[in-house]
């Protein structure tokens, strides 16, 4: 593979796992918590962002240097613990799918005022016919590039118009007045936790980029995937922070929608519905792609149909969504429960890093190892603890 193939692999991963990471839920949890911190929501970002990227170094040099999917790493320290995560994987994708699909319903009806339930048809049809292609990986790459890209500029756009106190966002980014365990455990449940942070690690992996010499590239994909979901994570807070902070009360029903509204009017309104859209429909690509990855080495007959279980993936997906509906405050539940999952998966790499049997003679990191540890020891007690916080919230 030359150069500039596996540069343009390494940046289809980044954005296929960034644009996992900025769906419904993204947008949601974001506005809302804006809403409740204001600019000391800053704080919350910075200790998220560092936490992710510290997860997201350790799981995926171990995928790269080992050559397995996550699920087959758990196997190896542990027999079965393999078939535990990948349940507790897709189970979560499946979840965040169904919020995906109304999510891009939702983008529909703003931008052409059909009902929500045509739009996650339209949305479910779109999704699915990228897995129809011959070259689909191909495809799915670009596919989340493009969308990641329009999202971003349209949110700086609309950042600008909202004249948020950037300075304050700043000063309180390093020193908050106040903490809430609950929003750090959701931003990073919502970025690395769940299925998200193995969607790159494991397209990676299928495009053969592995082994000891690949890490280079992997730590480079890695990082670059934690700072484009951190940058549109950065400039939607501050476009929220400039309408939250001329005293504009946000729409519980609709958070990222009232935002949009009130910094650029109709058009504001517009945009929300593209990046909307682009959110839910990346993120119904990337759920799909990556929940299939964690079922497919246990069986020959799941490998060969893997296309086909990622189309059904999406079909039921879009069908219970037609049943069910999605709540805002279920989301914001759903980012918590996410993050629970990071410290078994993450713990799990962490005890395969160690393994000779898993990864040979490689020496993994000191510095990583313990920055991964602290990781699953605080997103464990944050994360329990934000669990009842979540649960008192809903009833």
């Amino acid at each position: 593979m030359d150069h500039r193939s596996r540069l343009r692999l390494l940046l289809g991963a980044a954005f296929l796992m960034a644009t996992s990471a900025i769906g419904p839920g993204f947008l949601t949890q974001t506005t809302t918590f804006t809403e409740q911190l204001a600019a000391n929501f800053g704080f919350v970002i910075l200790i998220s962002i560092i936490i992710d990227i510290g997860a997201q170094l350790n799981i995926w040099r171990i995928i790269s240097v080992s050559g397995k999917p996550a699920q087959d790493i758990a196997n190896s320290v542990l027999p079965g613990l393999g078939f535990i995560l990948s349940i507790l994987i897709v189970l979560g994708g499946l979840a965040f799918n169904i919020g995906n699909i109304a999510g891009a319903g939702l983008g529909t009806n703003v931008l052409f005022g059909i009902s929500p339930k045509m739009g996650a048809l339209f949305s479910g049809i779109v999704a699915i016919g990228i897995f129809l292609v011959r070259e689909a990986e191909k495809l799915m790459d670009r596919f989340a590039q493009i969308l990641g890209f329009i999202m971003i500029g349209l949110t700086i756009y609309v950042m600008f118009t909202a004249q948020p106190p950037v300075g304050e966002a700043a000063i309180r980014s390093v020193a908050p007045e106040k903490i809430n365990f609950l929003a750090i455990v959701t931003l990073v449940g919502g970025t690395v936790g769940g299925y998200i942070t193995f969607a790159g690690g494991h397209r990676l992996l299928e495009a053969g980029i592995k082994g000891k010499e690949s890490l280079g590239y992997v730590n480079r994909s890695a990082i670059s995937a934690i700072s484009i979901a951190s940058i549109m994570r950065i400039f939607l807070f501050l476009a929220a922070l400039g309408v939250v902070a001329q005293g504009i009360t946000l729409d519980p029903d609709n958070p990222p929608a009232s935002v949009f509204q009130a910094a650029a009017g109709n058009v504001g309104y517009k945009i929300f519905g593209v990046i909307m859209w682009s959110a839910a429909v990346t993120s119904v690509v990337g759920a799909a792609y990556t929940s299939v990855s964690f079922i497919k080495t246990f069986s020959p007959l799941i490998e060969r149909n893997q296309k086909w279980i990622i189309v059904g993936f999406i079909a039921v997906s879009t069908l219970i969504f037609s049943l069910v509906g999605k709540p805002v405050s279920l989301l914001i539940l759903a980012g918590s429960l996410n993050g629970l999952i990071l410290p078994l998966s993450l713990g799990v790499i962490l005890i395969a890093a160690h393994k000779k049997s898993v990864v040979g003679d490689y020496k993994h990191p000191i510095w990583l190892t313990i920055f991964g540890a602290f990781i699953v020891i605080a997103m464990a007690y944050m994360g329990v603890i934000s669990l009842f916080e979540g649960m008192t919230s809903l009833f």
